[in-house]
């Protein structure tokens, strides 16, 4: 069966499963080669994380028709990129793969740092002081509204068939837990990566707790977005970052659900010269 054949046809079980698998591997991974080994409660950082990929999956159910919807009224239509040239299967395939993950993934990422009404749902995502492959899950359920909108829009400018929506959601979410998993590459290696695709040291970079770092490397799947526009930053020891926000440096503050479900309602009060402060 190809690629084609079992993207079109797969199951939610195989979906769920696929993504299970992905995230036990890497969470699993950090036991044995991690980057830093840090003095956390691994197993209640999980839970509270895992809480919040509960609601974005909920968030996904609700959109999903209308992502269905748009993918089967472009192809219907001739709507988007991929139905002004007649291309063969595997470029299709990327040139799709690349429009969905800079619409859906760098931009929306890139607008939520820049709209101060919107940076106060992604907060939650950067409140997390110990990132780890659980931390990729970790969004507010207006978050993930933004996001899944935002699907909806690439759907569209694509015109990207369901088997290519899915087979890009799968790497989205496998690339996501990958790069922000706690571990430790070659450093040649994990270089060689980031001039294709998102690495766990060139993603670390954003979780860094104050700016300029904060607002860059904005990528999900693939890292060539922030080279062309500008937003590329590289650190010569990634184990030297600290994680979190610099507005919300309490860890209690950042692992109770209810007060991360409450903080884009709150008067947001940035320290000086921190995000969006003077």
């Amino acid at each position: 069966m190809s690629l084609v054949q079992f993207f079109e046809h797969i199951r939610p079980w195989q979906r769920s499963l696929l993504l299970v698998a992905g995230l036990m591997l890497f969470w699993g991974l950090e036991g044995f080669i991690p980057l830093v080994r840090r003095p956390y409660h691994k197993l209640k950082h999980a839970g509270l994380n895992l809480f919040f990929t509960f609601t974005t999956v909920l968030i996904n159910l609700v959109f999903a028709s209308l992502i269905v919807w748009g993918s089967r009224m472009s192809n219907d239509q001739g709507i988007g990129l991929l139905h002004l040239l007649r291309l063969p299967v595997w470029l299709e395939c990327l040139i799709g793969l690349m429009i969905l993950d800079l619409i859906s993934a760098w931009l929306i990422h890139w607008i939520q740092h820049q709209v101060k009404w919107m940076w106060k749902f992604h907060l939650i995502h950067h409140s997390d002081t110990w990132v780890d492959a659980t931390t990729a899950n970790r969004h507010h359920p207006g978050e993930s509204i933004f996001r899944a909108f935002f699907t909806f829009l690439a759907v569209l400018a694509a015109g990207a068939p369901m088997w290519l929506v899915f087979l890009y959601q799968f790497l989205s979410v496998l690339l996501s837990q990958f790069n922000h998993a706690d571990i430790s590459l070659p450093g040649w290696l994990d270089h060689a990566l980031a001039w294709v695709i998102v690495s766990p040291n060139m993603h670390k970079v954003h979780h860094h707790y104050r700016q300029p770092m904060t607002d860059s490397n904005y990528g999900n799947l693939f890292s060539f977005w922030d080279r062309l526009f500008g937003t590329f930053i590289r650190v010569g020891d990634p184990r030297n970052l600290r994680y979190g926000i610099d507005s919300y440096p309490q860890e209690q503050e950042n692992n109770r659900i209810a007060k991360l479900l409450r903080i884009p309602f709150e008067n947001y009060r940035p320290p000086p010269g921190g995000k969006f402060g003077d």
